[in-house]
This record gives structure tokens, C-alpha cells and sequence, in this order.
């Protein structure tokens, strides 16, 4: 992969991101994660109705005098970003309406391209203990590529697998980062970090928008959450963090996963680089045969197969696309998915015999 050569990869940079980004090869990352510091101005201690403390974010790194000050971090940071991205690189940006919005404006006036912005909906949110406002139950992501017309990977089937079939959506009902997942300070039994978050969600972002062998960067690494994720899938990090303690964390938690072996099991083809496999493929080796009978779910339309691949209903004949189309009086038709097949008394979409083929082709 290009920039690879001078790109040390799967490690920890110590120090600060934007310096620490400046070290590394223009063009040289597929995408970056980036969880910068949210500025949540909070004042004061936050306490439960049982008047115990909330451990909320408080510390120093989080803390900017300004929106002027934070905004300038924030282009400072993003301008590496841009730089260090491949052109075919995207960038995913979490926070929440504490900064977010700032955010957005930073990246269209730098010329990101905005692909989506994602809603991850916590499905336990800690709770409005002052009872003044809405309780705050999600954060937004925004994916981006460089800009207006670039290429970039989406992994739309494997997006669509992880959802039992049915298209990904821009809403993310995942929990927070709790119970034996949440990294405890050995010392004081205390969260090693306050905005650890959930491996399901960075499983998310990079199975949808890498593939195996990519360069992941995140430039707030905190205790390696994305390098974690990334080292289970199959693809490298390199990780910016300026906190020693995050750090010796986020090392050793990494230290201790193993890399998929099999690199198929990370990876979801995309069906259309598989080779096309034409309907009468199936009738010439057999896996059908003529005056077989195919019907939809619900057995409510019919059409037997021909010796020349194509399937004739009462009153049509044609491809498994057309004749299903026209059936249904509808507009057009995945013949693959629509027409089934009765195997003693379950339905088998012909799909099946389709994927089949393709294996053995292989």
C-alpha cells in the first residue's frame, strides 16, 4: 500500500496529536477515528439525588478559556488530519452538542465532504440528575471523505449483514461502555479513563469503512479502544496519545489481543466484484432442472423453468428477473431473491444455488 514504506505501523505515539501527526507521511492512512476533547464546560460538582459525586469529565484536557480557543484547536488538528488521509480516506469525527456542531462547520469550511452524520443512541444513558433539561441519551458521528467526488470505501454488505439482512441506518442503538468492558485503574478501582468507548461501536466504523490490512489513526487514542478494534478486524493502527497513564492502559490492553488468523472471517465480499453467475448456469450443471417449479413465499405466483434458462409462468415468459417483475405488476425485480424454491417443505431462496455455484467456481 502506498506509504506504507515509511509508516511504522501499530504503535503509540506519545505526545501531542498535532505534533505527533506531523510526524507522519502525507497520504499515508485509509481513515481516522477522531474522539477530541469534547469542551463540555462544566461547572461546579454533579451529584446524584443520593448526594453521592458524579464522575463526570472534568479534567484538564478538556478544558479550552474559549469557543475561539477550541475552535482553533480543532482546525489545527483537522488540518493534519487532511493531510495524513489517503485520498480515498474518510474521516469519522464523534462528539456531542457541546462541540459537534463546531466541528461541522470546521469541516466544510476546510472541504470535507459530509457523508452521514450517525446518531448513536445509548441504550443507557446516565441519567438528568439536576432534572433541568432533557436527558442527553446519544452522540453524533460525522463520516466525511476529502471532498465533493471522491472515492471512498463504504462496506454496504457488510453493514447490511451485521443487520440480519436489512440496510444499516444512520441511528446506532448501542450501550455505553459499562460493567466488565469499562478498564478500572488497578490502583483505586476508579474508570481509567471518563469517555471510554464501547468496542461495538468502533466495530462498527471500521468493519463499514475498511478493509483488512487498512491503516486506522486515531489521534485521541485514550486507553486504545480503536486499536483494539482494529488489531480483532484485522487492520493496523497507529494511535496519538499524550497521557502516560492512557497509555500504559491502552498497551497493555492491545498486548493482549491476537490478530484474526483467517483474514475471510473479517471480511464481507462485495457482490459486485463477485463473478456474475447467469440463471442458466444452473440448469447446464444441474443444480436445476427443466419443468422444476418456482413460486415466491407465499406461493402466490408460479413459473417453471426452461431448458434455456429462462422460466415461463401462465402468462409470461422470460428472465427470473422479468417474469418476476411482471407478476407482480411491478417496475423491476431481483429475480434471485424473489423466486424459491419448496426443499421438503421450506422455502430456499434460488440465491442459494447461486452462492453455491460461486463456491465451487473458486
Amino acid at each position: 500500500m502506498a506509504g506504507h514504506k515509511k509508516l511504522k505501523l501499530n504503535q503509540i505515539l506519545e505526545g501531542d496529536s498535532v505534533e505527533m501527526m506531523k510526524t507522519l507521511p502525507s497520504a499515508s492512512v485509509d481513515i481516522i477515528f477522531a474522539d477530541p476533547p469534547y469542551n463540555l464546560q462544566l461547572e461546579g460538582e454533579l451529584l446524584r439525588p443520593n448526594n453521592s459525586k458524579v464522575d463526570a469529565v472534568d479534567d484538564e484536557w478538556d478544558q479550552f478559556e474559549s469557543f475561539a480557543a477550541y475552535d482553533k484547536f480543532s482546525r489545527s488538528w483537522l488540518t493534519e488530519a487532511r493531510r495524513v488521509l489517503k485520498e480515498t480516506g474518510t474521516l469519522w469525527v464523534i462528539g456531542s452538542y457541546h462541540n459537534i456542531f463546531r466541528i461541522g462547520t470546521a469541516l466544510q469550511d476546510m472541504g470535507f465532504w459530509m457523508l452521514n452524520d450517525v446518531i448513536w443512541r445509548k441504550t443507557n444513558p446516565m441519567p438528568n440528575f439536576r432534572g433541568k433539561r432533557f436527558t442527553n441519551a446519544h452522540e453524533t458521528l460525522i463520516w466525511c471523505s476529502k471532498g465533493k467526488g471522491a472515492k471512498y470505501r463504504f462496506n454496504y454488505e457488510a453493514m447490511k449483514a451485521l443487520n440480519e439482512d436489512v440496510q444499516m441506518r444512520s441511528d446506532w442503538l448501542l450501550p455505553i461502555c459499562n460493567g466488565g468492558e469499562r478498564i478500572k485503574n488497578e490502583k483505586d478501582g476508579k474508570k481509567a479513563h471518563p469517555t471510554q468507548k464501547p468496542e461495538s461501536l468502533l466495530h462498527r466504523v471500521i468493519l463499514s469503512s475498511t478493509e483488512p490490512g487498512d491503516v486506522v489513526l486515531d489521534p485521541f487514542f485514550g486507553t486504545g479502544t480503536t486499536g483494539a478494534v482494529a488489531k480483532k478486524l484485522g487492520r493496523n493502527y497507529i494511535g496519538v496519545e499524550r497521557d502516560k497513564d492512557y497509555l500504559t492502559v491502552a498497551k497493555k490492553r492491545i498486548s493482549q489481543i491476537t490478530s484474526p488468523a483467517d483474514e475471510s472471517l473479517v471480511t464481507t465480499p462485495s457482490k459486485k466484484k463477485e463473478p456474475r453467475i447467469p440463471f442458466g448456469w444452473l440448469v447446464e450443471r444441474g443444480l436445476l432442472e427443466p419443468g422444476t417449479v418456482l413460486c415466491d413465499t407465499r406461493k402466490r405466483h408460479t413459473a417453471k423453468v426452461r431448458a434455456d434458462g429462462s422460466i415461463i409462468s401462465s402468462d409470461h415468459r422470460g428472465s427470473i428477473h422479468r417474469v418476476g417483475a411482471l407478476v407482480q405488476d411491478a417496475p423491476a425485480c431481483n429475480g434471485w431473491t424473489f423466486w424459491h424454491l419448496d426443499v421438503e417443505g421450506k422455502m430456499m431462496p434460488i440465491d442459494v444455488l447461486r452462492q453455491q455455484l460461486r463456491a465451487d467456481l473458486h
